[in-house]
């Protein structure tokens, strides 16, 4: 190894000792690259990188022959993913290792979820190309998205609004963009034909991150300082006009223009120069959501509050509401009822909610259950064109069997909405189906402002950014 030219690459493969272990590789020669078969050191080479997909791929078009090409296509398609940003999710299934191109990171790690996307569709391109394939595939696009819900349970329910989002894309304001998952998450969004992503921050900070973290193609992203800007008189007039008699003095306004991201980006939403928003990273959900309204009406006769999805077993269940509430009485929960199955329809469900509580239909009576009780009165005084019952705990919302003890539930099937008593409940348990694994989920999703603006959670991920950057966008169709 010390003989070797500088910067020499070894793959020592054998297994479980390698010909030379990495640590006695760099002990010789510092700046070597070494690759070996142990899942315990960086650069793991395992077949399970390629066999699997390459046999997807031809299985896929019924190659009659693996030949050159496709094998040649499956190695480009893995050098390839290698330059791409690696999801915190695959990070965190690896220790919280930081995975980006360069010595310790060659290849991708075997169990990255994108390889499924990215190797047969490879594969079944050089096996049509070629000449093998008995069955070609018409829409690689297609057969890439279909691919990625094997693994991902999110990507079948999104496809639907990134599609409409691609077919018009939107420009969607990232405001805190120096935060390093914020332009993670806006150069995903670019890639992703979703629109055109703003920075809202410094550029030169913005540029010294993306340098750091060798992000191809971020140096197109679109950086807007805050202080700078040129539109800064129209969104101070525009600011002071809604807040002049609720104790804000003009410089006040001046200094939250200049300062404050949150409000600099709410008001290139209301006044037109972007079409929607996303922020979360750097203020809790409170704090983010106050500056929002402040800028941002609800929409007529709508409540703004809180959505989130639950993906599980193979079934998706909105929760609301997740966000804003705390003790809603019967008219505001009848009125999140009406607007969740409005949203439930929107994004292609037909809407069975179950106005939940501690209690089914009476048993045991208490003040709580009341006001959910007091709410399906309201529904049923008012009339409804959707399925709706309550109140009742989770598991009958949820369960046939269970559901069978009430034979008079007017519920044709589980419920695929659930409408919280409150806010507690619905966080904590939202929360806890989210730390604790058994599902994906996604949000708290604002629902019923003007304009689109959503909030992510501090420690969102950078695919939670980007959902709710994608959600925004849809929003804005409206």
């Amino acid at each position: 190894v010390k003989s070797m030219a500088p910067r020499p690459i070894l793959f020592a493969m054998a297994n479980p000792d390698p010909e030379i272990t990495p640590e006695a590789a760099k002990a010789a020669c510092p700046d070597v690259i070494i690759a070996t078969g142990r899942s315990d050191y960086p650069n793991q080479i395992n077949n399970v990188l390629g066999f699997p997909y390459l046999f997807r791929g031809a299985l896929d078009v019924r190659a009659r022959t693996i030949n050159e090409e496709m094998k040649i296509a499956a190695a480009r398609a893995i050098a390839a993913l290698a330059r791409e940003d690696v999801p915190d999710e695959v990070g965190a299934a690896y220790a919280g290792r930081k995975l980006r191109f360069g010595p310790d990171y060659i290849i991708p790690v075997p169990f990255d979820p994108r390889l499924i996307a990215s190797i047969p569709v490879a594969v079944a391109k050089a096996a049509m190309a070629s000449g093998v394939a008995r069955r070609p595939i018409a829409d690689l696009a297609g057969y890439a998205k279909t691919l990625s819900a094997r693994l991902d349970p999110t990507a079948s329910t999104l496809e639907a609004i990134a599609e409409k989002v691609r077919a018009n894309p939107k420009r969607v304001v990232f405001a805190e963009g120096e935060e390093e998952k914020s332009i993670r998450a806006a150069l995903a969004f670019l890639n992703a034909g979703y629109g055109t992503p703003v920075l809202i921050g410094r550029e030169e900070r913005i540029q010294e991150t993306i340098q750091a973290l060798g992000l191809h193609g971020a140096e197109a992203l679109e950086v807007l300082n805050a202080r700078l800007s040129d539109r800064n008189p129209a969104y101070i007039d525009a600011l002071y006009a809604r807040l002049q008699r609720k104790g804000i003095l003009r410089r006040d306004a001046a200094r939250m223009v200049n300062q404050e991201r949150n409000i600099f980006a709410a008001l290139m939403v209301a006044l037109g120069d972007a079409d929607a928003m996303v922020t979360g990273l750097t203020r809790s959900y409170s704090v983010a959501l106050d500056q929002i309204t402040r800028i941002i009406d609800p929409s007529p006769g709508e409540l703004v509050f809180g959505k989130t999805l639950l993906i599980a077993r193979g079934r998706t269940v909105f929760i609301a509401d997740t966000a804003v509430h705390e003790t809603p009485g019967p008219e505001i929960i009848a009125h999140i009822t009406r607007q969740m199955a409005a949203k439930a329809r929107r994004w292609g469900h037909e809407p069975r909610l179950a106005l939940l509580s501690y209690s089914n239909f009476g048993n045991p009576q208490s003040a709580q259950a009341e006001r959910v009780r007091d709410a399906v009165a309201l529904l049923d005084k008012e009339g409804a064109d959707f399925e709706y019952d309550g109140e009742m705990a989770a598991d009958v919302a949820l369960d046939p069997e269970m559901m069978k003890h009430y034979p008079f539930c007017r519920l044709k099937g589980p419920a695929n909405v659930l409408i919280m008593p409150g806010l507690y409940s619905a966080a904590i348990g939202s929360k806890l189906m989210q730390k604790l694994g058994g599902g994906t989920v996604i949000g708290p999703v604002l629902t019923g402002l003007s304009k689109p603006a959503q909030i992510v959670p501090m420690d969102a991920t950078v695919t939670d950014i980007l959902h709710m950057a994608l959600l925004a966008a849809h929003d804005a169709l409206d």
